[in-house]
């Protein structure tokens, strides 16, 4: 009996290619999109009639954080209504679930406020800028990342109090610098979209204003020297760590750094080895061996941000040798915001579901990016706490400054999503004319009205005391 043939690499060389569409093909089908999810419908906003209470969503966030923290956290939001913007991810959320979708779907931030882009060294040392918060990354239509970037801009414009028609043009235009690079990337080869990069020190936006450019530059080459100056040894070391005890310990500065009882951190007891071992395996092999030199010492609690406060952030200290530490930021991730809407993480660790966004939307990731699981059953995703990291000072900007900002925001979300989605169709659907851009800016416009009267609401509820906020020394 004969035995069957087995196929050369020649023969399956020789087999028709799977067919695929062409950029042109992939645009022509955004572009039917239209028909049924029309550009103008993307635009405007107006709270529907069942939209629930902005407190009781609010409340709902705080299940599962440290209670104590979160009068913090709505003291922070407090601030203004910039503020409780980047405090209430879930409230937009539940309302960008209610606006049209085109249905084209990426990797998306699900936090694409302005605050949460920033400059930050690659493995090469090279300074680069990009997202730099993903905690919220979820599968989701395109559009609600963009939709939350442009109403950052419009809140940020009002909070500077920028002239309304410098607001809208501010917007308008980041909108556009996202349609116009997405355009771009829909029709490069898939490789250079994926290496495609904005390097700090080499940037240039032929389309902005040359003095508003350079300016900007000037800037920017400032800060980065200023961060090039805080090494971990020389700088962050002293900050954070006391050595009058038998070993280095991180400093208690409460209530924002403190060591945590064993109650609410069960792997103290065993120096967290459990959790440590989980987050070894999840590194990369080249990577194990370079984190076996460090041994840990110490781990305490300590809150950052806004949206994040009362959620489980630490810093953990390592060292290899006196003078050679490695702080490490300990993050817990918890379900998406966008989870309700866009369906559930295939992910069964969310520390691993923000590192395979972080590593799908960023040009470049941090080496020590890993995942873990605590004794307490919370997820966790741990890095670098501070490597070159730039985050935008936006109180003296004029509307100059806003704008070239924002549209490096713009580029470096589209970049992201060209990434994980359909660049073509997303320029097929956007088109090449202004439609897309003014729809954005109208709902950027009216959703910047509705934050302001969240604010309200939330204002009053901590003056009538339905919750507690409470304020930080300066």
């Amino acid at each position: 009996m004969n035995k069957p043939e087995r196929p050369s690499h020649l023969a399956a060389a020789r087999r028709e290619p799977t067919h695929y569409l062409t950029a042109d093909e992939r645009a022509a089908k955004g572009r039917a999109l239209r028909d049924t999810v029309p550009r103008a419908s993307q635009s405007g906003w107006q709270a529907p009639e069942d939209r629930r209470d902005p407190i009781e969503l609010l409340n709902e966030s705080n299940a599962g954080r440290i209670l104590d923290l979160v009068p913090i956290r709505y003291g922070r939001m407090a601030a203004s209504p910039f503020a409780f913007y980047r405090g209430s991810a879930s409230l937009m959320a539940a309302d960008l679930a209610t606006t049209p979708s085109s249905g084209i779907r990426v990797q998306a931030c699900g936090d694409a406020h302005l605050m949460n882009f920033g400059g930050f060294a690659t493995p090469e040392r090279n300074i680069i800028f990009d997202i730099n918060d993903l905690d919220e990354t979820l599968p989701a239509p395109f559009e609600w990342d963009l939709k939350r970037l442009a109403a950052s801009l419009a809140i940020a414009a009002e909070h500077l109090a920028l002239p309304k028609s410098d607001a809208a043009r501010v917007v308008t235009d980041v909108v556009r610098e996202y349609r116009e690079r997405m355009f771009n990337y829909g029709w490069m080869r898939a490789l250079d979209v994926w290496y495609d990069r904005i390097d700090l020190q080499k940037y240039e936006d032929r389309s902005g204003d040359p003095e508003i450019v350079a300016a900007a530059r000037k800037r920017l080459a400032q800060r980065i020297e200023g961060e090039r100056r805080k090494t971990v040894p020389d700088y962050l070391y002293p900050k954070l760590v006391s050595e009058e005890g038998a070993k280095p310990r991180i400093k208690d500065e409460p209530p924002l750094i403190f060591h945590p009882t064993e109650e609410l951190a069960p792997g103290m007891g065993s120096d967290y080895a459990q959790a440590i071992a989980s987050y070894r395996s999840s590194l990369a092999e080249h990577v194990r061996v370079l984190f076996d030199r460090f041994h840990f010492f110490d781990m305490a609690i300590k809150v950052v941000g806004v949206g994040s406060v009362g959620t489980m952030c630490g810093v953990g200290l390592f060292l290899a040798a006196d003078n050679d530490p490695l702080f490490l930021q300990v993050k817990e991730a918890r379900a998406s915001v966008l989870e309700p809407y866009a369906g559930k993480s295939l992910h069964a660790n969310h520390g691993e579901r923000v590192i395979a966004g972080q590593r799908l939307m960023q040009a470049a990731s941090d080496v020590f990016l890993g995942w873990t699981r605590g004794e307490n059953g919370r997820d966790f995703y741990l890095r670098q706490l501070r490597d070159m990291k730039l985050s935008a000072v936006i109180e003296d900007w004029d509307t100059g400054m806003l704008r070239q900002y924002g549209r490096m925001c713009a580029h470096a979300l589209a970049r992201a999503h060209a990434r994980s989605g359909d660049a073509a169709m997303m320029a097929g659907y956007m088109g090449s004319g202004q439609a897309f851009d003014d729809a954005i800016c109208e709902f950027a416009t009216e959703y910047c009205s509705q934050n302001r009267s969240d604010f309200r609401t939330f204002v009053a509820a901590i003056r009538e005391g339905r919750i507690e906020a409470r304020l930080e020394a300066n």
